[in-house]
């Protein structure tokens, strides 16, 4: 246990010198003989009067820009056809047939479509086998790769020519 004492003790100590050294050979007038340095010499290396102006955010919020996606004739008010138009569009979807109404069948077609898929014998019942292919599969989220490493892509075995 006193090693470890004794190194970060030693380890400040380093430091401190470090510090002390750098102040005393760098002196007051080190600052002011760097190229391209105005002023009396006290002034930091990096002037942040040159530094480019950061971009800006957007200053819509949140519900401004969902506003934005409903009004869609830009006249700043959101009517009720331009509220339902996304809603208009998922019900064409699902009527089939066009007739404006939505029956059973039309709304519940991926159901059928998945029963139909999953019923082997054709018998319109699910045994235990049949009805866990019903079951809903879901993804992983991927988990993050901060730094994206180039993967080494394996080397394809040479074939060898026919009669060699």
């Amino acid at each position: 246990m006193w090693r470890y004492l004794v190194g970060a003790g030693a380890g400040l100590l380093l430091v401190f010198a470090g510090l002390m050294l750098g102040k005393v050979f760098a002196g007051p007038g080190a600052v002011a003989s760097v190229p391209g340095m105005q002023g009396d010499g006290l002034a930091s290396p990096m002037s942040f009067g040159a530094l480019p102006e950061p971009p800006r955010a957007s200053d819509l919020s949140r519900e401004q820009k969902r506003f934005n996606r409903y009004d869609r004739d830009r006249n700043g008010r959101v009517d009720r056809a331009e509220y339902l138009s996304s809603r208009q569009k998922a019900f064409a979807r699902l009527d089939l047939n066009g007739d404006g109404r939505l029956d059973f069948e039309e709304y519940a077609v991926k159901a059928a479509a998945k029963f139909k898929a999953a019923d082997k014998n054709a018998n319109s019942a699910l045994d235990t086998t049949e009805f866990s292919t019903t079951r809903v599969v879901r993804k992983a989220k991927p988990k993050c790769e901060c730094s994206p490493q180039a993967k080494p892509v394996p080397d394809a075995p040479d074939e060898e020519e026919p009669g060699a």
